[in-house]
């Protein structure tokens, strides 16, 4: 005689399945947000090194591509609300490419997912399916004539962080050194500022903080109570 689950046996064995599930789905998510953050800190050291190597080549100077940030695809676009600035960084993408080979090392893998908006990416070439930048660089986000105070077009490591503590940007503060002061950061939306548009607030591409690149050309990942 042939011998079968019951009902109740089957029902029992589905329930220890799901009940599984709903304790190893967080961690394979949490494991997965991992590796992808750690995919962000390893494109934000190779985009430290050719800013590294580029400044090398031109007289410790960082790029001047003002022309670049209005010339790119979708071109200057500030933002309406906070700030009134656009830190996308297509045009480093095109600086830089004689430093990095790889059009992906300008896109964090956890930006489509959670943070595709506009504010997020911008096209650095015309082909019909174009690579995006998908990092900010605050301090070369405005193509303004005179260079900012705040903004690193063409400087020395030393006069930016001479320049940031004579204009004081309370975005920067006061740096003292180029360990402390930031360079480039995956997209992110204060819940503290008011004017950010209420479907981003809070929101930010890696949970709890984002990577910082460091004028030093290091890379660091941030908690940020500002976000959720």
């Amino acid at each position: 005689m042939k011998r079968a689950f019951t009902l109740i046996e089957l029902l029992v064995v589905i329930a220890i399945i799901a009940i599984l599930a709903a304790i190893l789905f967080p961690v394979f998510s949490a494991a997965r947000e991992s590796a992808r953050q750690t995919s962000c800190t390893s494109n934000m050291r190779q985009i430290g090194m050719a800013f590294g190597m580029y400044v090398q080549d031109y007289d410790e100077r960082m790029p001047d591509r003002r022309d670049l940030k209005i010339a790119i695809p979708g071109g200057y676009h500030p933002w309406k609300t906070w700030p009134a600035s656009d830190p996308r960084c297509g045009w480093a993408a095109i600086v830089l490419s004689p430093y990095i080979k790889s059009d992906g090392v300008w896109a964090c893998p956890s930006v489509a997912g959670a943070l595709d908006v506009l504010q997020a990416k911008q096209a650095f070439t015309a082909s019909p399916n174009p690579p995006f930048a998908r990092y900010w660089m605050w301090r070369f986000d405005r193509p303004d004539d005179p260079i900012p105070f705040d903004d690193f077009w063409g400087k020395t490591p030393d006069q930016a962080i001479s320049d940031l503590n004579t204009g004081f940007n309370p975005q920067a503060g006061h740096p003292q050194s180029v360990s402390e002061t930031e360079l480039a950061v995956d997209p992110y939306f204060p819940k503290t500022i008011k004017v950010v548009d209420a479907a981003l607030k809070g929101h930010s591409v890696h949970r709890g903080g984002r990577n910082r690149l460091f004028l030093d050309f290091h890379v660091k990942y941030f908690r940020d109570i500002r976000t959720d």
